[in-house]
């Protein structure tokens, strides 16, 4: 299997959206986010009390497995399940925590999403395993769980207080006499419901500080600093640059080679042909005549290859009616069956548009030149996330690999300049799948 990826911006925001504020707009999420209001505290306190009954319960089931792994390693195959099975509960959790927490507070948080290793094989699964338990982004959010089960166990003997100062607040009302502070200390009179109230309010007050704490840690946590967010966006500005230059280097190669390879030989045939047919006119001109015939024909085909490489670089239909058009035009144009499934509700940027088709156009090829494929299948979705995915799909042989300067190295580093993944998977004996996901305002 050969994969290949590169991380996409953060999601752009669809074409229909309303444009956010421009106060502000320099600043991070995060900056924006406003954790203390009565809304997001009281769910807050609601999290955490939640936290407080299955956090624990979950930290338990967690070292648990922990030490099964550990404890069974003698029992390889025992000891070692356990630990991979350990890996993918972690990502369970950390996946679970990011999804709370962005649904709570807002945070803007990427769905957070398995790792893959890019090489093939065993060794390719081993690696896949060793990445996701390295894997930054999900000790961080284990770590934020881990806290927010801490103070949910505290909130909840905070909310014990509280129950029990509103009780001994509204004692006199219901003539209870016989009232104790933590069980020690006697109280009488008007002294009961004093404590009460104080001791309602100082759990109220408790409650809230557990809240804010909890929001303002699973922040820090989580969501990276402006300087982290400017160094990320530094390294995907010059990802998608190199993607760039390497694709336009490959593009630059592959018109070279065609114009080589295809259109010049055909023309300097078709001069020398008309050469020999002007030599011929005077003496035996059916001969010149046959000649011309055949200079004729050789013209045409040489048009329709012109034609042909112009397309490759630029279709127009895609920029007049869109990619749903230029890719049914493609696949006619197949020299094997192809089945399309595209939805698009609207339209995306031509850049993103653009590097899809090239995509599927370039697979297309590869699976006609190379798999001994009978047929292919497309699929064209645009995600929720404003993501424009595709997926190509042959029943060929399988085995292609990426090599510098081929097709696949071509569509690999078209999408990196995009600021997209791509992920191609060929096994020996097929299929050939190649998905690609560009942000829609690429």
């Amino acid at each position: 299997m050969t994969t290949a990826s590169v991380l996409p911006p953060p999601p752009p925001t669809p074409a229909s959206a309303e444009p956010a504020p421009a106060a502000g707009a320099d600043q991070p999420l995060a900056a924006r986010v406003r954790i203390v209001s009565p809304g997001r505290i009281a769910g807050a306190v609601a999290h955490l009390a939640a936290l407080g009954v299955i956090g624990p319960g979950v930290l338990g089931a967690v070292f648990g497995l922990f030490g099964a792994g550990v404890g069974l390693l003698a029992a390889l195959l025992i000891g070692v399940t356990a630990l991979v099975a350990l890996v993918y509960v972690l990502f369970a959790i950390a996946w679970f925590e990011r999804v709370r927490l962005d649904g709570l507070y807002g945070l803007g948080l990427p769905v957070l999403r398995p790792r893959r290793s890019a090489r093939p094989g065993f060794v390719g699964v081993l690696h896949t395993i060793w990445l996701q338990a390295i894997d930054p982004g999900q000790w961080r959010a284990v770590a934020s769980f881990t806290i927010a089960t801490i103070l949910g166990v505290s909130t909840l003997g905070v909310v014990g207080f509280t129950a029990w100062g509103l009780a001994v607040t509204v004692s006199p009302l219901f003539g209870w006499s016989d009232i104790n502070l933590l069980g020690l200390l006697p109280l009488y009179g008007i002294a009961a419901p004093l404590v009460g109230l104080l001791v309602f309010v100082a759990s109220l007050a408790a409650m809230v500080g557990l809240a804010v704490l909890h929001g303002l840690i699973s922040r820090a946590i989580l969501v990276p600093s402006r300087e982290v967010q400017l160094e990320e966006q530094a390294r995907a500005s010059d990802t998608r640059r190199a993607g760039a230059v390497r694709a336009a280097e490959v593009e630059r190669t592959r018109i070279e080679r065609d114009l080589h390879d295809g259109v010049q030989p055909r023309l300097v045939s078709i001069g020398m042909t008309l050469g020999l047919a002007q030599t011929k006119i005077d003496d035996d001109p059916e001969a010149a005549k046959a000649l011309v015939a055949e200079a004729h024909a050789s013209t045409k085909s040489a048009i329709t290859e012109l034609r042909q490489l112009a397309r490759g670089i630029h279709a127009s239909v895609l920029d007049d009616r869109g990619l749903d058009a230029a890719l049914s035009a493609l696949a006619s144009r197949s020299h094997i069956p192809v089945t399309l499934d595209v939805r698009l509700p609207y339209r995306c940027s031509r850049p993103a548009e653009a590097a899809v088709y090239f995509v599927i156009a370039e697979a297309l090829t590869n699976a006609a030149k190379h798999s001994r494929a009978t047929g292919c299948r497309v699929h064209v979705r645009l995600r929720d996330d404003a993501t424009l995915w595709a997926r190509v799909e042959d029943d060929g042989l399988g085995g292609a690999r990426i090599v510098p300067g081929g097709g696949l190295d071509g569509i690999v580093n078209r999408v990196t300049a995009a600021g997209g993944t791509a992920r191609i998977d060929s096994p020996q004996g097929g299929p050939t799948t190649v998905e690609a996901s560009i942000p829609c305002a690429s």
